[in-house]
């Protein structure tokens, strides 16, 4: 087999660690430069064994030693798939075959020993969010029995799945019906049955709407996740930008919360800061800034480069 770059192998055995219990088998081997100056512009997720290789500079294509590397071995993947990240079609356009076998259906990962399914033909994104993996652990441990989770922009319903094995309750909140079928077939992988009872609820429809009708039924929820796009717009042509509106969601999502409920809010938008996002929001909630503890919520270990992922638990003071 071609030797591999020493820079790579580092970087394989830095995450040794985050799978080393055998629960999870879907985390970032490459993220950029901060594996390397050699690795700038590129990142690598492993979707167990399928690996998906993104392209930011113009021209930039996957290194050849990937191609060379995939077949039988414990570092070898099954497929590689590529895809540029063109600002220019980068919501439409899914990864392509670059080598091994062809991922041509769903199939599935595990993460903190849940199961999702990923779908590399899905479209611009395959059903998972890494990023957001020790958040949705954090969720998972901050549950109690009978607990109740709104998750608001659930896409998938990854936070969903998390908080529903940690006994809690869920709303999943999303403009897309597909999406939020694909949230279902979460559920059921992990031994849910999203259609019995009310314990597990899927709501299609602009989040901001939805907000108010739940606060009109009177509706609380120990804690709420709001992980909003960048930029989005509605049925009805009203455009959200986080750096815009961010505010007036976490505003209309806090009275939902019980006495000691908590928000999660994040954002992957590159032009806000840490201070200045928590900033936002504190200025946006009820009652005074000091009345809220907001503890940060970092990414995870396997994201090297670039911390673009503003996250932070907001919890009511007691």
């Amino acid at each position: 087999m071609t030797p591999l770059p020493d820079p790579f192998t580092r970087a394989l055995r830095r995450r040794d660690s985050l799978r080393a219990d055998g629960q999870t088998d879907a985390l970032r081997l490459l993220d950029g430069a901060g594996d390397g100056l050699s690795f700038a512009g590129l990142y690598l997720d492993d979707f167990a064994g399928r690996w998906l290789v993104q392209t930011t500079r113009p021209g930039q294509e996957p290194p050849g030693f990937l191609r060379a590397l995939t077949g039988p071995g414990p570092d070898a993947p099954r497929s590689v798939y590529w895809k540029p990240l063109d600002a220019r079609d980068q919501h439409q356009r899914p990864p392509g075959q670059w080598a091994g076998e062809p991922v041509e259906a769903p199939f599935t990962i595990h993460e903190n020993g849940l199961a999702y399914r990923i779908d590399f033909q899905g479209g611009y994104s395959q059903g998972l969010f890494l990023d957001q993996r020790d958040n949705r652990l954090a969720l998972r441990r901050r549950m109690n029995p009978g607990g109740a989770v709104l998750n608001c922009f659930a896409y998938t319903c990854a936070f969903s799945v998390a908080a529903a094995a940690g006994g809690a309750r869920t709303v999943s909140v999303d403009l897309s019906r597909r999406s939020l079928d694909w949230g279902r077939e979460n559920f059921r992988l992990n031994g849910f049955d999203p259609d019995e009872g009310d314990a597990h609820r899927f709501l299609a429809g602009d989040v901001f709407d939805a907000l108010q009708r739940l606060a009109r039924r009177g509706e609380r929820f120990d804690t709420i996740i709001l992980d909003p796009p960048t930029f989005a717009r509605d049925r009805k042509g009203r455009v959200f930008r986080v750096a815009d509106d961010f505010g007036t969601l976490a505003a209309l999502a806090a009275p939902l919360l019980t006495a000691d409920g908590a928000l999660l809010c994040s954002s992957n938008a590159r032009s806000l800061t840490a201070p200045g996002f928590r900033q936002m929001i504190l200025t946006a909630l009820p009652a005074a800034p000091r009345d809220w503890q907001v503890t940060p919520a970092p990414m995870p270990a396997d994201f090297t480069g670039d911390s673009y992922l503003q996250a932070a638990w907001f919890s009511k003071r007691s």
